[in-house]
């Protein structure tokens, strides 16, 4: 049982190596926003380096990097496969929508309430199947535990229990996703402690009012 095991473990893993091969073919011919030579990706961070299985057998973020002009992978909790599923689902034409809160709507990550009367009869979510938005999801799970401020931001909204906190944290990474690629904004995370001293800017400013 243990050879036949690592027989189809090697089989898989030899259909991943296909795959990604298949990937990395178009990627080369895709029309790039940035030279490398000239302007280098970042430094990858913790965030960054790709820690989780499965990783690709060739240069994916440096591909994603070339063809966006951003690296998705500084934004804590977006690895390079959820970058890749993120634009593979919604391209790099970012004009399709107005705004970022448009785009957030889009993938079905905005307040959906159901109103009668100026009285909200049901709170939620439209129900969209989207790979994108079930990328981001997964991504904003992933939040739990980061010592960054999107990190911090997260153990907050928990409050407001898991569902409901893991869809604020994936509209907010959409929201900075569309940044980085409809304007080529670079993303800098300012630390757990510089969100929670603003968080108790806000409390206080609140208390006060």
């Amino acid at each position: 049982m243990v050879g036949q095991s690592l027989e189809l473990y090697d089989t898989y893993q030899e259909k991943i190596l296909s795959c990604d091969q298949r990937i990395d073919e178009p990627l080369h011919r895709m029309e790039a926003k940035v030279d490398p030579a000239s302007d280098p990706i970042p430094e990858p961070t913790h965030r960054g380096k790709g820690s989780r299985p499965h990783q690709p057998h060739f240069d994916l973020r440096g591909h994603l990097y070339r063809i966006t002009g951003v690296d998705l992978t500084q934004i804590d909790s977006i690895d390079v496969r959820i970058a890749q599923t993120v634009i593979s689902e919604v391209g790099l034409d970012m004009s399709r929508w107005k705004t970022e809160k448009h785009f957030a709507s889009w993938l079905g990550l905005c307040p959906d309430n159901r109103t009668s009367g100026g009285k909200v009869l049901k709170r939620g979510t439209r129900r969209v199947v989207n790979r994108a938005a079930t990328a981001l999801r997964l991504a904003a799970w992933s939040l739990i535990r980061s010592r960054s401020a999107l990190g911090a931001k997260f153990r907050l909204r928990s409050r407001l229990g898991a569902p409901k906190a893991i869809t604020a944290m994936a509209h907010t990474l959409a929201r900075l996703v569309y940044r980085m690629l409809k304007f080529g904004h670079h993303y800098v995370d300012q630390g757990i402690e510089y969100y929670e001293a603003k968080y108790r800017q806000q409390q206080l400013r609140w208390t006060s009012n």
